[in-house]
């Protein structure tokens, strides 16, 4: 790195203080993860409208895990091809782009006649899904103090679950209160159409990344920006020490995939995303947002119980966001990761012994079960989700964001399909006891894989951390600190 810029990464930047600006970065941060509750609206409501609208529709099994894949399939293409689009057309406008798509996907999927418009309409919805997976996360952690950044782009996470819950709480009312009508389904999945709008007149007069324009050598607009979310002070010192970055990396030549297949470190750090956004999936937390009825329904719930228990998981999704987010500048996020995948591989044996211990027709079984689902997407929404948002957005380079942001995020969602679409036959195959004990294997090996390798990154700057991943200074930083302990 030229001394340019580490002179600019060394001087202290002034502190933060409150104000109009403090006010008008959350205005901007609410708005834009209204990306995350439609993220989580269109991916929870499945949960409680597969059954009614493979009643209506007659869906066979292997449709309904086409119907709940195929929207997984569009956002893995969204991931890797969204994330880019952004790089050169601008975060904000990328943002509105998924608004409409999000409102078009819903509005096919509402008066789909059958199984050929509603997988069309689940396509777009995926698109937009994976678009905002990867979008919205960079433009927080873009906008966002490094004092403050993982809980500002941990936000994003919160509205997910926030929206997975709306999902599941307009499940329980609309099939308690008009179960008996046909299409209740339609109008589960028309509920989306309404944050959709909002996104879109919302991001219609928000600002642009910063970073982004400083990326394109729009130094006064990105100055512009900054003095609205900043004081005037910090706004120009932060401008000096990612105008430094941006003019080594023109200087270097190296941006997106090439820059990534020349650098050790550069690859190693894009490893970790893929390795983060897998396991994080491998979890299995999305076979129970998915399908939570059902495999409550094979716990023992009746139709009506299940829908109805399965707002409990819900619940505790977001107070364990909000935990999360209190977390985010207190400890470090290998710390929270590393419990995270320990504290799911336990619930997972717990739910595995219990299914197997406890006899089908027990009364104890349903509650029993619903406590370790309970206690085990806790632990993903406090331990493991938020914190691996927040990693994905922080630990790319400027110059590979969106490329690592984007092939991480693919991978996720791919391995999100292929675990949707398979889920109910792994289900039917190996019993509930079987899946759960595999899913506890798995994360078994996610807490060694993530102790080796995953490097931590709070309490530095988006520029600091691009400078020691470039380096690999990232990773001795993290040996040495674990040697002194």
């Amino acid at each position: 790195m030229s001394g340019t810029a580490e002179k600019a990464s060394k001087v202290p930047l002034p502190p933060l203080t409150d104000g109009p600006h403090s006010r008008r970065l959350g205005l901007v941060a609410l708005v834009a993860t209204l990306g995350g509750l439609l993220f989580g609206y269109d991916t929870g409501v499945i949960n409680g409208a597969l059954e009614p609208m493979s009643e209506e529709l007659g869906l066979t099994i292997d449709n309904e895990g086409l119907v709940t894949s195929t929207l997984l399939v569009g956002a893995a293409i969204g991931a890797a091809t969204i994330g880019r689009l952004s790089d050169g057309w601008g975060r904000r406008r990328t943002i509105i782009l998924l608004s409409i798509l999000f409102f078009v996907g819903a509005m096919l999927c509402v008066i789909a006649p059958g199984l050929g418009i509603l997988l069309v309409g689940r396509v777009l919805l995926g698109l937009a899904v994976g678009g905002a997976s990867t979008v919205v996360p960079v433009f927080l952690a873009e906008l966002a103090p490094y004092e403050i950044r993982g809980s500002l782009s941990g936000r994003n996470e919160l509205m997910i679950v926030v929206g997975q819950l709306a999902a599941f709480v307009m499940n329980a009312i609309l099939g308690s209160v008009l179960g008996h009508v046909d299409g209740v389904w339609r109008i589960m999945l028309a509920m989306a159409a309404i944050p959709a709008v909002a996104l879109f007149v919302g991001m219609l007069r928000m600002p642009e990344s910063p970073r982004w324009l400083m990326s394109k050598g729009r130094y006064d607009d990105a100055l512009a920006v900054l003095k609205t979310i900043r004081t005037e002070e910090r706004a120009e010192a932060e401008l000096a020490e990612v105008r430094a970055l941006v003019n080594q990396e023109q200087k270097a030549h190296e941006t997106g995939i090439s820059s990534v297949l020349k650098n050790k470190w550069l690859l190693r750090i894009l490893f970790i995303g893929i390795a983060l956004a897998v396991f994080q999936q491998l979890t299995g937390i999305n076979s129970i947002m998915y399908y939570g009825t059902i495999v409550l329904g094979e716990a023992g719930f009746g139709r009506q119980g299940a829908l109805i228990a399965n707002i409990a998981p819900g619940i505790i999704g977001v107070v364990g966001a909000f935990i999360a987010l209190w977390m985010m500048e207190k400890i470090n996020r290998r710390t929270t990761v590393i419990t995270g995948y320990t504290l799911t591989a336990v619930c997972h044996l717990l739910i595995g012994i219990s299914s197997l211990a406890i006899p089908e027709g027990a009364a104890i079984r349903p509650y029993v079960l619903l406590i370790l689902i309970v206690a085990f997407v806790g632990s993903m929404q406090t331990f493991l989700n938020v914190a691996t948002w927040v990693l994905l957005s922080e630990i790319f380079p400027l110059h590979m964001r969106a490329v690592g942001m984007g092939i991480s995020v693919f991978c996720m969602w791919i391995t999100n399909a292929a675990l949707s679409r398979f889920f109910l036959n792994i289900v039917d195959a190996f019993s509930l006891t079987g899946t759960f004990f595999g899913f506890a294997a798995v994360n078994a090996i996610a807490v060694l894989v993530m102790f080796k390798f995953l490097p931590e990154t709070r309490g530095r700057t988006l520029e600091k951390v691009e400078e020691d991943v470039t380096t690999g200074a990232i990773f001795q930083v993290r040996k040495k600190t674990e040697s002194t302990h």
